[in-house]
Order: C-alpha cells, then sequence, then structure tokens
C-alpha cells in the first residue's frame, strides 16, 4: 500500500486539474469570503461597517470553513471523481493491477493520498484566510486578535472531515459509472440541486425533514454552522450553511458517511471486473 500511495500522491501532484481545482478554491475563498463583504460594508468597509466585525482575524475559522459545505465540496468532489474515473478511461488501472499490488492495497493507496493532499489544501486555505484578515484589520487600524490553537486545530480536523467527505463521494461515483463526466454531473446535480429541493420541501413533510438530517450537505452545513461560519438565515451568510442538526451530530454522520462512501468503493473495485 506505501508504494500505491506514494505513485498516487506523485500522480495528484504532478496532475494539472488538482492545481486548477486548488487555485480556483482559493481565488473563490478570497474573494467570497473575504473581498466582497469587504467592499460592500458601508463606507468601503470602514470600522463602522457592520461585516468588517466578521471578516476580522477573531472570525477566520467560520469564514474559512463556510464554503467547505456546498462551494469547496463541489469542488472536491470533481477531484474525487476524476481521480477514480480517469483510471478507468485511460485504462491505467488494469495495467497497474498487473503490476503485482492488490486491488485494495491500490484503493488504499488513493484514498490516503487524497487525504493527504486535502489536508495540506486544508492547511494553505487557513493560511490564506489568516493573511487575508489580518490585511483587513491592518487596513481599518483595528487591532489583530486570533482564536485559540484549540478552535483553530477543531476548525482545521472538521474543515478536513467535510472535504474527505465530499471527495470519497466523487470516489464512489467515478467507481461506480467507471468515468468522469457521468460521475460529474451526478455529483454536482446532487450537491447543488437534489439535496435544496429537499431542504426546501422539508417543512411540509415530517418524513422528509427525517431524510435531510442524514444527508451529506445538511451535515456538513450543519458542522460548519456549528464552528461559527454565518448560514443562510443570516441573510449575508454562505450557501449550504445551515444549523438544521447539531454539530455533534453533523460530525458523526460526516464521519459516518466518510466511511461508508469509502466502504462501498472499496467493494466496487474488489468485486467488480476493471474493463
Amino acid at each position: 500500500m506505501l508504494a500505491s500511495f506514494s505513485a498516487e500522491l506523485l500522480k495528484l501532484r504532478k496532475r494539472p486539474a488538482a492545481w486548477v481545482l486548488g487555485g480556483v478554491w482559493l481565488t473563490m475563498l478570497v474573494t467570497f469570503a473575504y473581498l466582497l463583504p469587504y467592499f460592500a460594508a458601508p463606507d468601503g468597509g470602514g470600522p463602522g461597517g457592520g461585516l468588517v466585525s466578521d471578516l476580522l482575524p477573531a472570525g477566520i475559522v467560520g469564514n474559512t470553513v463556510g464554503g467547505y459545505a456546498l462551494f469547496g465540496g463541489a469542488l472536491v468532489m470533481i477531484l474525487g471523481a476524476l481521480v477514480a474515473g480517469s483510471e478507468y478511461g485511460w485504462g491505467s488501472l488494469k495495467t497497474v493491477l498487473t503490476q503485482r499490488p492488490g486491488r485494495l492495497s491500490v484503493f488504499g493507496g488513493t484514498v490516503a493520498a487524497l487525504a493527504v493532499i486535502l489536508f495540506a489544501a486544508v492547511l494553505i486555505s487557513f493560511a490564506v484566510s489568516a493573511g487575508a484578515s489580518a490585511a483587513i484589520a491592518s487596513a481599518e487600524s483595528l487591532p489583530i486578535a486570533w482564536p485559540s490553537v484549540a478552535d483553530i486545530v477543531q476548525g482545521i480536523a472538521a474543515g478536513w472531515l467535510v472535504l474527505m467527505m465530499w471527495c470519497l463521494f466523487g470516489l464512489l461515483l467515478g467507481t461506480l459509472t467507471r468515468g468522469t463526466a457521468l460521475a460529474i454531473g451526478l455529483g454536482l446535480v446532487w450537491a447543488l440541486v437534489v439535496e435544496n429541493l429537499i431542504r426546501a420541501s422539508a417543512n411540509a413533510l415530517d418524513w422528509l425533514d427525517a431524510v435531510q438530517r442524514v444527508l451529506p450537505g445538511v451535515n456538513a452545513g450543519s458542522l460548519v454552522a456549528a464552528l461559527g461560519a454565518r448560514g443562510i438565515e443570516d441573510g449575508e451568510g454562505t450557501p449550504g450553511v445551515a444549523a438544521i442538526v447539531s454539530g455533534t451530530q453533523g460530525t458523526v454522520v460526516v464521519a459516518v458517511l466518510l466511511v461508508a462512501f469509502a466502504a462501498v468503493a472499496a467493494v466496487l473495485v474488489q468485486r467488480r471486473d476493471v474493463v
């Protein structure tokens, strides 16, 4: 498995799509979490602007993880679908399996490599948020007060958990469809359309409300909301963020779904024909 992990990590580092998706995410983070709210504040973002206090370093945890529930999740879901589906489209999985490693070793190496890449992405996004928030505080001559180390570590862990769940969902879809286009399309339809429709109708039907409480997007959004991310109920919060369930339930369900997506994908890789 170690050799498969090293090989997959090398492929991800050299894959242009991974760098493009990472660049898109960081651009969205800076633009929508900091620049647009800052310039939309009264008087161009002066100290009296209502939004500026939310952009200071004390709020970096909520501002950083707020986009993970939907936009960041959609991007890493695309990455997961590309990683799994491309192996079938290129025929490289069949070649790898003839070189001795077992199917589960190859799959485990892929999951481990994605986990490392996503952890690095979370650290980078927190660093970018810290720089952006400190710049805003300096520009407004406001004191720079950081959250506690425990809060930052908690935010990093929760952010990684959410991104890993969405990435493994994409990995499962790519494995299931043995391709990339259909997997990406299905994943985006689910995250951006289906879950929103279920949320919109949940208030009218009790059984649908029970269904929404176990959905990946709902629990991811509730988890990041518990960490301080502004929800859609705030009027100017991040789409996909809403405290529908408690942060504890959100953490448990996201972790369970993460394991379930990985387990189902592993079974498919182990039992199905490669071609």
